[in-house]
């Protein structure tokens, strides 16, 4: 036999082929029928257990046998697969009404799998009958099975819109869907509505249909999401816990004993103990999972103290005790895939229903004449009896009986038929006058049968009719209550913190960590844990409560609530901070600000390593969302972030260069910009690089102390440094020789009681203050005899930087009157006249916007200046 080749593109080939492989799974696998709102191996499963009368009324059979028949007989697949579609018409959690009843282990609401199939029994359950009724009298289409050997349903008769009452979900080419249950005697009353008012609205139905009805329970909230789902067949609604708070002498309970649809109980249990364990909300004492057969009970302990609305507000809007539900009603209809609202799945199942009655009523009718043509030849054979007797006597065999009665009596095949089969005690007055009685019943059923299929109006009675016999025999109270409007959840996230005296360190390297009191204390000559590289930049004693900014080399900032730190000893080494925000390990810790409030008139004050400085309100550093870190400067290439301060508007700044230069002046001089924008010059720095910046109370602070790379250290009374203007070098503090050159490492503004402790590759050395005699202005640094070797790190703790620092009520009662000390020769006054203002601007400010950073993208923005912002004091 010769071999035909077919040459043809992969790509015709597998187009042609995924459409019949999508047409396959759409129609006859993954999505329900509008009719009877089942799958095709639904379907199946529950044809194949009524044929083999597998029914409630019947002993339970094993599962293997039926799911066997089924994958042997209509559904040529895995016999898993066909197990797990079984099992779940079983699951009362999952189905709002069961259509299998089944024995032994068939899963539970924590996702646990059923038992294997040898094991479990399974029957019809009582109402699934009523989708398979009248299966047997022609009312839908019978279709060859796989091997054609047998007959199988194209879709079942469906007594009730099984499609609203169990609802669907299923996943298949190109389309899925998502129909959640819904009451069945509020379906069957919107269906009758529907027939007897086939122009009625959607809010007609809705007096009717509330909403979904889950067999978990749970309270629905949002009509107008119902609603938008019953109209386009999409929306959603808010799907929520039902719960109940207790208050017990010790503690406090939340109990939750209905969740919503399709959710995983154990990982809900899971997820809420997690949170407890991770200390996301402070107090909970307890998860525990109490559900038996009594039903769903999940615990959760807590302290007396705690907000409990507030801490189940958290878990509404952090875990599944709270879920939207999608509507998504994608069904076949006429063989189509369709997303259709209430009024059209109602309208394609009375559309299916008036089919099946009007089958049904013409399967009875054709029945009910044949059988009326029966009675009536029996009748008339009892009225000729000894006629009909004496000829069937003397006829040779049956057929020559039957023969003779059609030809001498006139009898049709089929009478005569029944009249020799007839048996002799029929002849009985009592069986004469029941066929007389038949008679008259089968000339009533087969004037009513021809009323229903005359009359569209008699036929929809019938339909009525039976789908309130159903309302009747399976009451079916509602279990989801529906709220009108969805509830907002509002967290205060405060309120679910305990408050909690604590410490809270920071390093250089970014490991921030939280210390207990206890721990604190009991450190007492125990080296604080870090890397043997890494330096400790502050240590702040702090609450729970409180917030903290911490600020990196880059120009970046993070936003750290206290209380998600983790808790550690304070000679571990804890956690870098990036298990909390996202921040690039090139990054490098240089301050950190704990932050009482944000309320609060405060300023942070920044200056770069180039000069570059701003003021920003401190409100501004406040964020709702802090998985990652933020810009608080835009620096430009090759500059990094030096220094950061905390004031309240009314303090000293004094800035110190590598070759140092002292720059003194008011804060007032520095303008209050964005927190992304960049800096205006704050020191004239040619040549040279800040160091440091200081600030410090010029009615209160004495001192001012520099460190030198000799190692060296000089201090000064702080009014012998003149003051100047901003953007200036400023003036000599030291003078370096000019072999073997000094360069300053850093500078702090201190008080005569003050320490600080410098630290080098093998020693600490604590300082104080005091010790040190006050130097001349431009003496060089005296030798620093205790450090033997470099310094890598100068600690002054006593004053981490915290909003506490502060006491406004009495900045308040201070005079506003700028002190003395910032009192400087203005020699600018002079281009403040109109005459000279006229000539420099244009020069000026072209000179100040080239040393303003470059925009880089939109979000990084810079305030205009005006030439006579440069000379105010709001510059």
């Amino acid at each position: 036999m010769k071999e035909k080749i077919i040459t043809q593109s992969l790509d015709d080939i597998m187009g042609d082929r995924f459409g019949k492989y999508s047409k396959y799974i759409i129609q006859d696998r993954a999505l329900p029928d509008v009719r009877d709102g089942l799958k095709p191996v639904q379907r199946r499963i529950l044809y194949a257990m009524f044929k083999e009368g597998n029914t409630h009324n019947k002993p339970y059979r094993k599962s293997a046998k039926t799911v066997g028949n089924v994958i042997g007989n209509y559904h040529p697949h895995g016999d898993s697969s066909v197990y797990e579609a079984m099992v779940r018409l079983s699951q009362d959690w999952k189905m709002r009404i069961p259509l299998v009843d089944m024995q032994g282990n068939n899963g539970s609401i924590d996702n646990d799998p059923a038992a294997a199939m040898r094991y479990t029994e399974a029957r019809l359950s009582p109402i699934a009958l009523e989708l398979l009724k009248d299966l047997d009298k022609e009312t839908v289409l019978m279709a060859l099975n796989f091997d054609d050997t047998e007959y199988e349903p194209t879709v079942l008769p469906a007594k009730y819109p099984n499609i609203l009452v169990n609802g669907a979900t299923g996943i298949s080419a190109g389309y899925a869907t998502d129909i959640p249950p819904h009451n069945l005697e509020e379906v069957i009353d919107a269906t009758i509505h529907r027939i007897l008012h086939p122009h009625c609205t959607l809010d007609d139905l809705m007096n009717y249909i509330l909403g979904p009805d889950f067999p978990t329970g749970a309270i629905v909230e949002g009509k107008k999401g119902i609603r938008t789902a019953f109209e386009t067949g999409k929306g959603k609604v808010v799907v929520r816990s039902r719960t109940q708070i207790v208050e017990e002498k010790n503690i406090n309970k939340i109990i939750v004993s209905e969740i919503p649809y399709e959710v995983n109980k154990a990982e809900l249990v899971r997820k809420l103990d997690e949170i407890r364990f991770n200390k996301s909300v402070d107090g909970i004492i307890e998860v525990r999972d109490e559900s038996d057969r009594n039903g769903l009970s999940i615990v959760i302990d807590l302290k007396k103290d705690v907000d409990v609305q507030n801490t189940l507000n958290y878990f509404y809007k952090n875990t599944d005790l709270q879920k939207n539900y999608n509507y998504n009603m994608v069904a076949i209809k006429n063989k189509r895939p369709v997303c259709m609202g209430i009024v059209e799945i109602l309208d394609g199942y009375i559309q299916h229903q008036i089919e099946v009655i009007t089958k049904r009523s013409l399967y009875d009718l054709k029945k009910a004449e044949e059988r009326k043509h029966i009675v009536d030849g029996l009748i008339k054979a009892v009225s000729i009896l000894d006629e009909v007797v004496h000829t069937i006597r003397h006829s040779k065999d049956k057929q020559d009986a039957k023969k003779n009665l059609q030809e001498q009596y006139l009898f049709s095949e089929r009478q005569a038929e029944a009249i020799v089969m007839l048996q002799l005690y029929r002849l009985t007055n009592t069986d004469i006058v029941a066929l007389e009685n038949e008679k008259n019943e089968l000339e009533a059923l087969i004037l009513r049968l021809h009323e229903i299929l005359e009359s569209d109006k008699v036929l929809r009675k019938v339909i009525i009719s039976e789908l309130k016999q159903i309302k009747k025999q399976y009451p079916t109270p509602r279990l989801t209550e529906i709220k009108d409007e969805v509830l907002e959840i509002t967290i205060n996230e405060e309120a679910m913190i305990l408050p909690e005296d604590i410490y809270v360190s920071v390093t250089r390297d970014g490991y921030v960590k939280r210390i207990s009191q206890r721990s604190y204390k009991a450190s007492e000559n125990t080296p604080f844990g870090k890397k043997d590289e890494d330096v400790l930049i502050d240590l702040h004693y702090a609450n729970t409560l409180d917030k903290l900014l911490v600020f990196t080399d880059k120009g970046n900032y993070l936003y750290i609530p206290l209380h998600r730190l983790e808790e550690f000893k304070w000679k571990e080494l804890g956690k870098h901070i990036s298990y909390l925000i996202k921040v690039s390990p090139e990054e490098k810790v240089i301050a950190s600000i704990l932050v009482k409030s944000f309320d609060l008139p405060l300023y942070v004050i920044l200056a770069s390593r180039l000069g570059q400085m701003k003021r920003v309100q401190l409100k501004d550093f406040e964020v709702t969302r802090y998985s990652k870190s933020m810009k608080c400067m835009n620096l430009k290439n090759g500059d990094t972030l030096v220094q950061v301060g905390l004031s309240d508007g009314r303090q000293g700044i004094v800035l110190t260069s590598q070759a140092g230069y002292a720059c003194l002046y008011s804060e007032e001089e520095i303008s209050i910009l964005g927190i992304k924008a960049g800096g205006i010059k704050g020191m004239n720095l040619k040549n040279d690089e800040l160091v440091s910046m200081n600030i410090f109370n010029p009615l209160k602070t004495d001192s001012y102390l520099l460190i030198s790379d000799q190692p060296g250290i000089k201090r000064l009374r702080i009014s012998d440094i003149p003051s100047c203007n901003r953007a200036t070098k400023g003036n000599l503090v030291f003078k370096s020789p000019k072999t073997n050159q000094i360069h300053a490492l850093t500078s702090f503004v201190l008080e005569t009681q003050d320490q600080l402790v410098i630290e080098t590759n093998n020693q600490n050395v604590t300082i104080t203050v005091k010790d040190f005699a006050y130097g001349q202005l431009m003496n060089k640094p005296s030798l620093l005899t205790a450090c033997k070797d470099e310094i890598i790190n100068y600690i002054y703790n006593p004053k981490a930087l915290s909003t506490d620092l502060y006491d406004l009520k009495i900045v308040k009662e201070e005079t506003l009157d700028k002190p003395a000390i910032f009192e400087v020769e203005d020699d600018l006054n002079l281009f403040k006249q109109d005459d000279v203002k006229e000539k420099v601007e244009p020069q000026i400010v072209q000179q100040v916007q080239k040393e303003s950073p470059k925009e880089e993208d939109d979000d990084k923005h810079f305030e205009p200046i005006s030439f006579d912002d440069l000379f105010s004091g709001d510059f």
